[in-house]
């Protein structure tokens, strides 16, 4: 066995032939084989059977091969173990080679091979196998089942159950596991009552679907009839109890229990974790006679919860199993409470990492904000060989979409479909969500459309996008649309329609839909949708509407309330009522910076500089800075910043001089500028430059001059977008003869050929 060992890791030495087996010698022509080959004995193949399973549970699978291909005798047990072995270490495509190419096939070979397909989520290919078999035992039966059983086809596993010629405990268990599995409790509990002789395996599966159903009741009440019980039993209906609160009962259960394990102990302190009963979980801890690592990591993680760091690293310190799970729980412990930089120590010295390791990771530095080490990390992550799971795209997606990287994004959407992660809602939603907020809303609708599970978060991510692009028409037709497929809308599913409603002017909609809310959909209208019908009637001029519907909402209105109407003040100029909503502000968010800026902004257009003063001398006497604006824009992956008269960009002198040269074009097409737009006290032709060179105008130029023509030019900015900016770009669009689109604080607005998606009513 040595020799053979060393026959497939380095070419053989010259040598006699040994017992085992024959090795003619093609190098040398002059030397003539043997005349005969020796005899290989069936203990020989059983030797080399036994080294290919050996070598195949070790993940040596080309060595395995190695000895498989200089056998000079092989029985179907040989053929059977490379197959086996291959789909151990997920080489299905291998498995299925050697599997065609097998001279004779038994019973074996078709059974592991379909069972392979079933693992390998291939169930056309089982079945195709199934049906080719030409003789077929229980366990091809229960292969099949369990294939449908895992995958949700239970109608699929129980015609294959009713076609059986013959069942076994595996069979009956296999079907009543499916209904179970599938949360067809049930038509469970119905095949249950029809068969008397269930083994105690089955009584644990339905009363583990109770449990799963939080149907206690009907649990404990299996539990009392069971005619054995084993350690499973009294776990599963301890940790019942102690998930769903009924700790009482839970412990009743534990102090009645015979036999108690560690599994039976560690429900308990996991219960009472859930349950925020610290003190409970550790006395129980403490009085373990044996842990395991979920023990540890189950009162570590409520310590984590509980914000008593300096316990839980404590406890994991002294932890004598540490697993990668432990590190996991400390990491995602430390970045949940903003402790970033213990968690990344904990990280560099975890002895191995797995993809929970990196998501957590990546998650805390992106809950956080730091969005481009998110990104830096998930780069890193893929040079070191980790494969990225669906949670790890969708956080990585959301990071795009904070930044608005929408080309970084599509290269992340373009790896997720490459890697076969691309369907579903879960990460379907992320990819919706990075192109709504990323400003290509054409490119969302596709995503939308491809999402074939479709759940209530993807049809109000997509509403919402057409809402905040101004595509109002758009998104009541998504609305109606999820209606017509049955899918009953929420609190959050209205709050996109009236938002929809409002910045496309759709008054007469937006009322009707706001009074039926109740009536239709059952939903108690709360601050954010009235918040959206001051928005909607203050924008339409609506003012004393808007205002006698605060004054009589059945709930006290908040800051973003009273905030929509000063708003809808500074756009109709009345001073007198965002004096009075400003003022209601300000009692409940005295550092609200940007309701000081918009008060101010009021009184500046309406000519009141010494309010204007005024204003200036409370923000700073209490603290409140103004945000400075700023606006971007992507190009090549990488993301440049602008400020109002920024001088610091390399590209300054080009960007300038494009600008000194629309002027003249703009003039031209019949562009004024709008002085009164800058809230500054000073005189006009400064105010004409300070209007020159905007943060959005500075960022749209560069976009004009280094974005290839034909592509969409994207602007982002901080704030929301002045009308003198909002002028110049609908100008723009139709002189440079390019699709323009800039997302403000509040929006989106879509400009072409001289024209905004918002009509100028923004």
């Amino acid at each position: 066995m040595r020799l053979l060992h060393s026959s497939c890791i380095r070419p053989l030495k010259k040598q006699q032939p040994r017992r085992n087996f024959h090795k003619p010698n093609f190098g040398n022509p002059k030397r003539s084989p043997p005349a005969k080959a020796p005899i290989v004995s069936d203990s020989n193949i059983v030797q080399w059977n036994n080294a290919i399973t050996n070598y195949m549970r070790s993940g040596r699978c080309d060595s395995a091969l190695c000895i498989f291909e200089k056998m000079t005798r092989r029985t179907s047990v040989s053929w059977n173990a490379m197959i086996s072995g291959y789909l151990l270490n997920h080489r299905f495509d291998l498995a299925h080679q050697m599997f065609v190419k097998m001279p004779e096939r038994d019973l074996v070979s078709w059974n592991v091979m379909i069972t392979g397909c079933v693992r390998n989520g291939n169930l056309g290919a089982a079945k195709r196998l199934f049906d080719q078999m030409p003789h077929k035992d229980a366990v091809s039966w229960n292969a099949m089942l369990s294939g449908y059983a895992q995958n949700g086809y239970v109608e699929e596993a129980r015609m294959v159950f009713d076609k059986m010629p013959n069942k076994n405990s595996i069979s009956w268990n296999g079907i009543l596991a499916a209904y179970v599995q599938n949360g067809r409790i049930d038509e469970a509990q119905k095949l249950f009552e029809s068969n008397p002789s269930w083994d105690v395996i089955s009584w644990n599966c339905l009363m583990g679907g109770y449990v799963r159903k939080k149907r206690l009741v009907d649990a404990r009440c299996l539990f009392d009839k069971m005619p054995k019980r084993d350690e499973v039993s009294w776990n599963t209906m301890i940790s019942g109890y102690a998930q769903n609160g009924q700790l009482s009962e839970a412990q009743k259960l534990f102090d009645e229990s015979p036999i108690r394990d560690v599994y039976t102990w560690t429900a308990m302190v996991s219960g009472y974790v859930q349950n925020e009963k610290l003190d409970e979980a550790r006395k129980v801890f403490d009085e373990m006679p044996v842990k395991n690592s979920v023990s540890w990591n189950a009162i570590i993680a409520g310590y984590l919860q509980s914000k008593k760091l300096e316990i839980a690293k404590e406890l994991f310190d002294a932890m004598p199993c540490k697993n990668v799970s432990s590190w996991n729980t400390m990491i995602t412990g430390f970045a949940q409470n903003g402790f970033i930089d213990l968690a990344m120590e904990l990280f560099k010295n975890m002895p191995r990492r797995d993809c929970i390791s990196w998501g957590a990771i990546i998650a805390g530095h992106a809950h956080l904000g730091h969005n481009e080490e998110a990104l830096r990390l998930f780069i890193e992550m893929k040079r070191d060989g980790e494969r990225a799971n669906r949670s790890i795209f969708s956080c990585i997606l959301s990071t795009c979409a904070e930044i608005t990287a929408l080309e970084l994004g599509k290269q992340f959407h373009a790896h997720l479909v490459k890697v076969g992660l691309g369907s579903g809602w879960y990460v379907g939603n992320a990819v919706l969500a990075m192109y709504c907020k990323c400003g290509n809303i054409e490119e969302a609708h596709a995503t939308f459309e491809e999402i074939s599970d479709k759940d209530i978060v993807s049809w109000n991510t997509m509403i919402g996008g057409y809402a905040r692009h101004g595509f109002g028409k758009e998104a009541l037709e998504v609305f109606e649309s999820m209606k017509r497929k049955g899918v009953k809308p929420d609190e959050v599913t209205m709050v996109g329609v009236l938002s929809a409603c409002s910045h496309s002017g759709l008054l007469d909609m937006g009322t009707q839909y706001f009074r039926t809310m109740e009536t239709e959909y059952s939903i108690t209208p709360n601050p954010k949708h009235y918040t959206c019908m001051i928005d909607l009637l203050g924008r339409a001029g609506r003012l004393d509407a808007a205002r006698n519907l605060i004054n009589n909402m059945p709930l006290e209105p908040d800051a973003a309330t009273w905030g929509a109407l000063l708003g809808a003040s500074r756009i109709h100029n009345n001073t007198e009522l965002g004096e009075t909503a400003a003022k209601k502000v300000f009692q409940m968010e005295p550092d609200n910076a940007g309701m000081y800026v918009l008060l101010s902004n009021l009184y500046a257009a309406s000519g009141r500089w010494g309010d204007v003063g005024t204003m200036r001398l409370k923000m700073r006497d209490t603290g409140v800075k103004k945000v400075p604006g700023y606006s971007w824009v992507e190009v090549q992956n990488k993301i440049h910043t602008f400020s109002v008269g920024d001088l610091t960009h390399s590209d300054t002198p080009e960007i300038y001089a494009f600008l000194d040269d629309l002027d003249s074009k703009l003039k031209k097409e019949g562009y004024v500028s709008l002085p009164k737009l800058v809230l500054h006290d000073v005189e006009e032709e400064e105010k004409e430059h300070m209007l020159k060179y905007h943060s959005e105008k500075l960022a749209l130029a560069f976009g004009v001059l280094k974005i290839p023509g034909g592509r969409p030019i994207r602007v982002f900015k901080n704030l929301r977008v002045c009308a003198d900016c909002h002028n110049v770009i609908k100008y723009v669009s139709k002189i440079v003869g390019r699709l323009i689109i800039v997302r403000d604080s509040h929006r989106f607005h879509h400009f072409r050929d001289g024209v905004c998606s918002c009509g100028d009513y923004w």
